[in-house]
This record gives structure tokens, C-alpha cells and sequence, in this order.
């Protein structure tokens, strides 16, 4: 008997390698009632119990073959499974745009390496802290953290940071498909290099086809390190970080260093770096996963001679619509469709651009490579022009585009229990540069809130919450105010558990006359549906009658353009404390965001690992 069984096997080995290529490009996602009926087919057979006929004539056997390893294969696939990344953080000397400085890298890289999953998976990640001097935290950008919450990553919200030479273990469910970020968040780390792409596949068939699956991050690229920026926006007199030397497309740029000529070429050199290219082939349609993690910069992103069709929005389902040019703000995601369908003999370039800041950075540049032309052939074509910089209107109206897709739409609740309106300003606090939310502006504890709130530790933050809006209705919003009140708190917004709460984001003039800044929010914990946008001062009268109450997008992160507001609508039911937060690097640091608390008593027992710090010094236990 075993002998047969033996034979039956050699005798189906040569087909395995060709079954399981088959299996990769079908990804065929087989039910649980045909995995578990075929495979119990394809075992009888191997054991001789059954002899499968069709028509009186016995099924050839790379049929069954082809049935039984494809659903095999599968099987594995239709359960959710454990992904394991083990990632060594460390400071190292890299030149992404040619000139030479220490950066963050993840096993040797920046960008880190790319999580890849699917929606259900568990994704386990290592991460060993060999910066040596400094600590650590990485936050899961777009991960709502179900039921766990103290591995949303946010140093001061839900853990302790990871110590220097210490190990600490991220472990996460991946409960929707999409597209989604990580990053440093521990002071201003993102923008020295610690950062990546999170892609999760559906289980379900998708609402768009394409051929080939691809990913770009977009950032920009200063020269000073994070210590000097901090310690430029902490001083008396102020110094603004200024704009970014370069825009990096997936981690790679050129910096012109003839224009700095003082530059040692051991720290500029041309030879060191090159650009971002993206083979494709003729006549192919290609999804691009396309994020932002800029430090400060709302970008244009273009390829040239092709339009992009946009399928998604941090990892929501889009009405499609066709775009030239894709804004993009950081922490957003987007999926475009790109067809190959230019001609062939030549190569195109991928740009970005700085929109919103009055543009001296020079643009990112890549190259769309048609194969098979040379990777490093230069387009025929000077790059395109981009939009300019100061013209809001195409930015809205891409804003005012992005709706959820037919057939894919969750709609919000009609109405909300509770109103936040939280104005954004500029203020100076004992002679300090600040950016503040009702004229408060926002310090992190030394024990972070999760704990602090789960573990009852009294005295570890300002137990008074901060104002659900501000002197409104007299603000003037387009020019300079003084906010002679404003104050620096770490109080926090408590929320009742499983309630529609409404947030309002209003811009406002900085502290510089006529001038209001693009900020793009990001909620941790949640995705909120974009109710509307709107120009001016947001009118509660008349506004609100305007809400888009049909077919919103759900995000994580949205712009508020300059002089303008944002109405958000989401629901408090996912138990934890969670930030909500400008997402450029300097202004979180100088104050701009909030944090919610919600269901804090559903919260489950905390692990020790996140704790060690401020009050919690002895909790922790490795």
C-alpha cells in the first residue's frame, strides 16, 4: 500500500513546480467548502480509494494535479496568517540625493522594507533599537489597532519609547486591505529615514484589474539633522527649519552640489546617488500605491504623458476619476491606475513638485522606463510643468473629488452627539514660536495616557480637557492675531464610548501676514468620513446643510487648505487613547494636535513592555 501511495507521488513531483507557478499567477482564492472537498478528492486519490471518472473515462491526471496542489496552496491562504519582520534600526552614512549624511536605516535601508499581507494576517515585527543614543517608537500609520491599542506606537499616547539596545515587539492584526505607511514617532525621527510602505491584498475580487502591482513613497529631504531643526524651533529667537534641499521619489534624488561649492566632494558627490526608476512594459495597466511621509511639503505627482486614473484613498474604495496631476499630502495614500498605452520607444519622467509653500526646492525627478529601453535613458523631454504653487483651487477641487465608490460606501450617522471645533493658529508663549488648537498647544506627558488612565496613575497629565472650540464668532481668520492667552497643555478630550463626534478643522492666518498653511490632520485609531471642505470661516449655520451625507470618503488623513476648514464625522468605538495630529513634522513638534480618550475601561490588560517610563518605571518588564 505504501509502495502505490509512494508511486502515485513520484509520479505527480514533475508537475509541482509548473502547478505552483500556475498558482502564482491565478492567486485563485478558492472558498472553504472547495478547498476542503477537493482536498480531500486529491487525498483519496493518492490513498487509491477512489478512481474519478468522467464521461467512463478516467480524469487525467495533470487535471488533478492541477486541482489539487492549486487548492493546496491555497488553503494556506484562505486562513489569515502570522507575518514575521525582524527589523535592526540603526544610524548609518547613506546619500539619498548625493550628499552624504547619517540616516535611519532598517536593515541596511531607507525606505524600510515593505510589510506585505492580507486583510486578516497578524503582522509580528521585531524591532531591535541599535540607534545607540537615542530612543525609539513606529507608528502603524493607518492601522486602527482593534484591540490593541498599546501597539499604535505613539511614544507618550500608548507606550513608553524603546530604549536604546533594547528589543521591543510590535504585534498587529491587518483587518482591511489597502494601502498604509509606518514611521518613527519619537520626536522628529521620520524625516531622518525611518519610514515604509505597509501593502495588505484582499481576500475579496477588487472593483479594478490591472496587471501589475507597484509602490512609491514620496518625501523631502533636509541636510541638517533632526537635533538641529528641534533645537532651531526650541530657541529664542526662532528659527524655522526652512524648506527641504530635495524631494525624494522611494528614497532616491539628486542634489546639485556645483551649487553649493564649498561642498567637500566627500560630502556631495554626483557619482553617489541616482534617480528613482519604474520599469514597465508596453500595453499594461499598472496600480501604483502611491504615499506621502514629506516633513513638510504638500507635493504634485506626475507622469509624463499619462494620466492616472485614482481606485483608492488610504485604503478605501474610489469613484474613479482621471487626474494629470495627483496632490498628495503627507500621511496620505492613494492607488492610481496608469496605462502603458504611450509610445514605446522612449522614456517619460515622474515628477514631484512642491504646491502650497512658495517653491525653491527643486523638483524630485524619476524615470517611467518603458522596457526594453535603457533604465538610465533620459526622457527625450525637459520634465513637465508643474501646477503652480499658490493656486488652491485644482487642490480643492481634487479634495472635493475623492468620493467613496459605488457599492463600497458606508454611510455616516445623519447626525453627531458631539461638536469639536478646533481652530488652528500660530501663537508665541513666553516668547516661544508655537502652533495651537484653541490657543492651546499641545505637550506630550513623560507617562504615556494609556497607561496613566488604565493603571488609575493620578497626577500624570492636566486633567483639564481642552475647549471644544474658541471665541469664534469674533476670530478673524485672515489676519494676524496675537492670542495673548494662548497656553501649553497636555490635557486630553474624553469621549463617550460609541458616539458620532464631529471635528471641525479651521485654518487661520499665521503669524506672518497674509499667510495660512496647508495642514494635513491624521487621526491614529480610526478612519473618519470627510463630510466637506470650504473656503473662508466655517459658517454652523449653513455649512453644515452642505455635508456630503451620501457617498463620503472614509480617510485617515486630510488636508485643510490654507484660509479654509475640513468637517470630519467619526465614531468613538475603538477603546484606547488615540492622537490626532498635524502631519508635518515641525508643527506636531511645536504643538499642533490633540488626543482622544475612549472606552478606556474596555481597554484589555496592558502588556509591560510598553511601560518603563515616567511613573511606570517599575512595571516594566522585558
Amino acid at each position: 500500500m505504501a509502495e502505490k501511495i509512494i508511486q502515485k507521488y513520484n509520479n505527480l513531483i514533475p508537475y509541482i513546480e509548473f502547478i505552483h507557478y500556475i498558482k502564482t499567477i491565478l492567486a485563485t482564492p478558492l472558498n472553504y467548502i472547495s478547498i476542503s472537498f477537493l482536498s480531500f478528492l486529491g487525498i483519496f486519490y493518492l490513498l487509491g480509494m477512489v478512481e474519478l471518472r468522467f464521461s467512463s473515462k478516467a480524469i487525467p491526471t495533470t487535471l488533478l494535479l492541477l486541482c489539487f496542489f492549486l487548492i493546496l496552496g491555497n488553503f494556506r491562504n484562505a486562513e489569515a496568517r502570522n507575518r514575521h519582520y525582524k527589523w535592526n534600526v540603526k544610524y548609518e552614512f547613506r546619500s539619498p540625493d548625493c550628499f552624504k549624511k547619517l540616516v535611519i536605516t532598517i536593515n541596511g535601508n531607507t525606505p524600510g522594507p515593505t510589510i506585505q499581507a492580507e486583510e486578516g494576517d497578524t503582522v509580528v515585527v521585531q524591532v531591535n533599537n541599535t540607534l545607540l543614543t537615542e530612543n525609539l517608537s513606529i507608528h502603524w500609520h493607518g492601522i486602527r489597532q482593534i484591540g490593541t491599542p498599546w501597539f499604535d506606537g505613539t511614544e507618550g499616547v500608548t507606550q513608553c519609547p524603546i530604549l536604546p539596545g533594547d528589543t521591543f515587539v510590535y504585534r498587529f492584526v491587518v483587518d482591511r486591505p489597502g494601502t498604509y505607511l509606518y514611521h518613527a514617532h519619537y520626536g522628529m525621527q521620520r524625516e531622518a529615514g525611518l519610514y515604509g510602505l505597509i501593502r495588505v491584498a484582499a481576500r475579496d475580487p477588487e472593483p479594478f484589474t490591472y496587471d501589475f502591482d507597484r509602490s512609491i513613497i514620496l518625501n523631502d529631504w533636509y541636510h541638517k539633522s533632526t537635533y538641529e531643526q528641534a533645537a532651531g524651533l526650541s530657541s529664542i529667537p526662532f528659527q524655522w527649519v526652512g524648506e527641504p534641499q530635495s524631494l525624494l521619489i522611494h528614497g532616491k534624488g539628486r542634489f546639485n552640489c556645483s551649487q553649493s561649492p564649498s561642498l567637500r566632494t566627500d560630502v556631495c558627490d554626483m557619482s553617489k546617488c541616482s534617480p528613482f526608476v519604474q520599469t514597465v512594459i508596453p500595453g499594461k495597466t499598472y496600480r501604483l500605491r502611491i504615499g506621502s511621509l514629506t516633513a513638510l511639503s504638500a507635493l504634485s505627482f506626475q507622469i509624463e504623458g499619462h494620466n492616472m486614473t485614482v481606485v483608492e484613498a488610504d485604503g478605501h474604495y474610489v469613484e474613479p476619476f482621471v487626474v494629470k496631476n495627483l496632490f498628495i499630502y503627507s500621511g496620505e495614500t492613494y492607488s492610481v491606475l496608469v496605462k502603458t498605452d504611450q509610445d514605446p520607444s522612449r522614456n517619460y519622467w515622474i515628477t514631484s513638485n512642491v504646491v502650497s509653500r512658495n517653491r525653491t526646492t527643486p523638483p524630485g525627478l524619476g524615470i517611467f522606463n518603458y522596457y526594453p529601453n535603457h533604465p538610465k535613458r533620459s526622457p527625450p523631454t525637459v520634465p513637465p510643468s508643474p501646477p503652480a504653487w499658490d493656486d488652491v483651487e485644482p487642490r480643492l477641487a481634487q479634495s472635493l473629488a475623492i468620493k467613496a465608490r459605488q457599492g463600497y460606501i458606508q454611510k455616516p450617522p445623519t447626525t453627531s452627539d458631539r461638536v469639536i471645533l478646533l481652530l488652528n493658529t500660530q501663537n508665541n508663549i513666553s516668547e516661544y514660536r508655537h502652533w495651537s488648537v484653541n490657543n492651546v498647544s499641545f505637550t506630550l506627558p513623560h507617562t504615556p495616557y494609556l497607561i496613566a488612565l488604565k493603571e488609575n496613575i493620578t497626577n500624570a497629565f492636566d486633567p483639564t480637557p481642552p475647549p471644544d472650540g474658541h471665541e469664534f464668532a469674533n476670530y478673524d481668520i485672515f489676519n494676524v492675531s496675537p492670542n495673548a492667552n494662548a497656553t501649553s497643555s497636555n490635557g486630553i478630550y474624553r469621549l463617550k464610548f460609541n458616539t458620532t463626534v464631529d471635528l471641525i478643522l479651521q485654518n487661520a492666518n499665521t503669524m506672518n501676514k497674509n499667510n495660512s498653511e496647508t495642514h494635513p490632520w491624521h487621526l491614529h485609531g480610526h478612519d473618519f468620513w470627510v463630510l466637506g471642505y470650504g473656503k473662508g470661516k466655517f459658517d454652523a449655520n449653513n455649512d453644515t446643510k452642505k455635508y456630503n451625507l451620501e457617498n463620503p470618503i472614509m480617510k485617515n488623513t486630510v488636508p485643510v487648505h490654507p484660509f479654509g476648514w475640513t468637517a470630519l464625522r467619526f465614531r468613538s468605538d475603538n477603546p484606547g487613547v488615540w492622537a490626532f495630529h498635524c502631519h508635518i513634522e515641525s508643527h506636531f513638534y511645536m504643538g499642533m494636535g490633540v488626543v482622544f480618550e475612549e472606552g478606556i475601561e474596555r481597554v484589555g490588560k496592558l502588556p509591560s513592555s510598553i511601560m518603563g517610563c515616567g511613573q511606570t518605571k517599575g512595571f516594566h518588564r522585558p
